[in-house]
């Protein structure tokens, strides 16, 4: 950490998911002398090339615009480099490192041959218009469409990139590259490619590791009120299957403030979920003026300040700190589950760990959205697509994998489960097998 914190000065999400990755395999690693010969570590926490660009797009006003697009293929021990692409202002290198590097260790839990990558630009889709949105995709596509393909790799969706973007991206593809390479990109519309139940997979996800917890320790998740972080893609499918298993979400927040939501979030609200991310507004504020009387705003405040028994940080990382961790254990809440991206920062983290309130890392409780993205990638090999009711069973079974494996590798002395030292040793374990396995490289 000292070396690399010294070659990476500043980049600090990278260090941070490094930091908590070290501290959990530590003593699992000082067991295989073969792992220091080799040295895993120094290669694995190294990305295998980072892709840096130039984006230029023309705007509705007829202005030149300049941003840059990023592409971090992290590791391929296992397989194709997979991840997501994120278009938010706030990208950095740093960020789509961590992105990456975490990408690894979660596509190893999935139990799919998928090796972890991340990408992305620093453009805003907020207030630009579908043209705009559709001319920014093509210049970066026109970027970034020879680093990659359906066995090299596959990038996906994440913040700022929904449906319309990986559309707008593929077309451009599909002309560059003059071939119909449907699984060189996941997260596709349903007629062309896309996979039953992807736009909801990591939400649904989410929910379904949630509930594998609860009942290990002989709870149920139907009654436990549900503070939810966001109102994109990701918090928008964990609010639908709460809902579905007869949970009740009492709060959404947004960078504006929180929604509270008193009797619990309502199916109609749901469906607005999706208005609001398509409206680009970054507003949740809009669901109180849309459901007065039932919705609540506050500004400025987090989710985090609702009372609930469980939390779900579903936007950005880092987004509960631990001075929210102390209001919602002051607030009666027992467990929380990260299905942002490291949406915790350490101190949360630890403040949970050492308060008796259950916690679950993102690199677990999200793999749902990326596995199913693999079951899309298999679709699209074998040109066949499954229904709901498949793919629906394969996620549930992923998820108890997953599960298991953070069990398994998680296992304190007093019968309690650490979920992020489970996670980081699993997912380690199978990449750095592969890795010697497969020579210095």
């Amino acid at each position: 950490m000292a070396k690399l914190s010294a070659k990476y000065p500043g980049e600090k999400e990278y260090l941070q998911a490094v930091q908590e990755v070290l501290e959990s395999i530590e003593d699992i690693y000082n067991q295989h002398p073969e792992f220091e010969k080799a040295k895993i570590v120094e290669r694995m926490v190294e990305p295998d090339r980072i892709f840096t660009f130039r984006v230029t797009w023309v705007d509705d006003r007829g202005e030149v615009q300049t941003n840059t697009g990023y592409r971090v293929q992290f590791n391929s021990a296992i397989g194709p480099y997979k991840g997501g692409l994120r278009f938010h202002r706030a990208v950095t290198p740093s960020m789509l490192k961590f992105l990456g590097f975490e990408q690894t260790f979660k596509n190893a839990l999935t139990t799919l041959p998928m090796g972890g990558a991340k990408g992305g630009s620093d453009f805003s889709p907020n207030g630009k218009s579908d043209e705009e949105i559709m001319r920014f995709c093509q210049a970066f596509m026109q970027e970034l469409w020879q680093c990659i393909g359906p066995d090299q790799d596959i990038p996906a969706g994440d913040v700022g990139v929904g449906g319309r973007e990986i559309g707008y991206m593929y077309g451009q593809y599909k002309k560059l590259a003059r071939q119909y390479n449907t699984g060189v990109l996941t997260g596709k519309g349903s007629t062309w490619g896309g996979s039953v139940l992807r736009p909801e997979a990591t939400g649904f996800g989410a929910l379904y590791f949630t509930q594998n917890m609860l009942h290990r320790i002989g709870k149920d998740i139907k009654g436990c009120t549900i503070a939810v972080s966001g109102f994109g893609n990701v918090a928008w499918g964990a609010s639908k299957k709460a809902l579905e298993l007869g949970a009740k979400v009492v709060a959404l927040s947004g960078p504006d403030g929180v929604c509270e939501i008193p009797d619990g979030i309502t199916p109609e609200m749901i469906d607005y979920m999706l208005v609001m991310r398509a409206s680009n507004r970054d507003k949740v504020e809009d669901m109180a003026t849309r459901f007065p009387g039932k919705a609540f705003f506050t500004p400025g405040k987090k989710a985090w300040s609702v009372k609930c028994d469980i939390a779900l940080p579903c936007a950005f990382q880092n987004e509960l700190s631990e001075e929210d961790a102390k209001e919602l254990k002051a607030n009666g809440t027992w467990c929380c589950c990260e299905v942002s991206n490291m949406g915790c920062e350490p101190g949360a983290i630890h403040y949970f760990q050492n308060n008796g309130v259950m916690f679950a890392p993102g690199k677990a409780v999200n793999a749902g959205g990326v596995a199913t993205s693999g079951l899309e990638m298999t679709q699209n090999a074998s040109h066949i697509s499954w229904g709901a009711k498949e793919v629906d069973e394969r996620l549930h079974f992923i998820m108890a994998s997953i599960h298991s494996q953070c069990v398994q590798f998680g296992q304190q002395p007093d019968g309690s489960v650490d979920y992020v030292k489970g996670a980081n040793i699993a997912g380690f374990m199978k990449v750095a097998t592969a890795m010697l396995e497969q020579g210095i490289i």
